[in-house]
C-alpha cells in the first residue's frame, strides 16, 4: 500500500474586490504552485495570465515553485490580485501624459 502524499491548503483572497472573496484550495505539496495560480484566477474568473499572488504582507510570490514550499515560506493565507486592475499604465495615455508636459 502506497503513503499518501502530503497536502496543504491556501486561503486566496481576491484582493481587487471589496467584498473580499476566498477560495480555499487544497494541493499535493509537490503540485507546481503555477498550476495552483491558474486554478485560483479561473475560480474568480480572473486572467491567469496578468494575475499575480502576494501574501498579505503585499510580498509578491515566484509562481516557479511547488506549493509545499510557498506553504512553507509564506503561510496558506493568500491573495489574488488581477495585474490588468493594478497600477497599469496603458502607452497611449503616458504619451498624452508627456506630450501635455511639454
Amino acid at each position: 500500500m502506497a503513503a499518501a502524499k502530503s497536502k496543504v491548503s491556501f486561503k486566496i483572497t481576491l484582493a481587487s474586490e471589496k467584498s473580499q472573496p476566498f477560495k480555499v484550495i487544497t494541493v499535493p505539496e509537490d503540485a507546481p504552485f503555477l498550476a495552483c495560480l491558474k486554478f485560483a484566477a479561473e475560480e474568480f474568473k480572473a486572467n491567469a495570465a496578468t494575475s499575480a499572488v502576494i501574501t498579505s504582507e503585499g510580498v509578491g510570490l515566484n509562481p516557479n515553485q511547488t506549493a509545499g514550499q510557498v506553504f512553507l515560506k509564506h503561510g496558506a493565507d493568500l491573495k489574488l490580485i488581477p495585474r490588468d486592475r493594478v497600477g497599469s499604465c496603458s502607452r497611449s495615455s503616458a504619451i498624452q501624459r508627456h506630450v501635455l508636459t511639454m
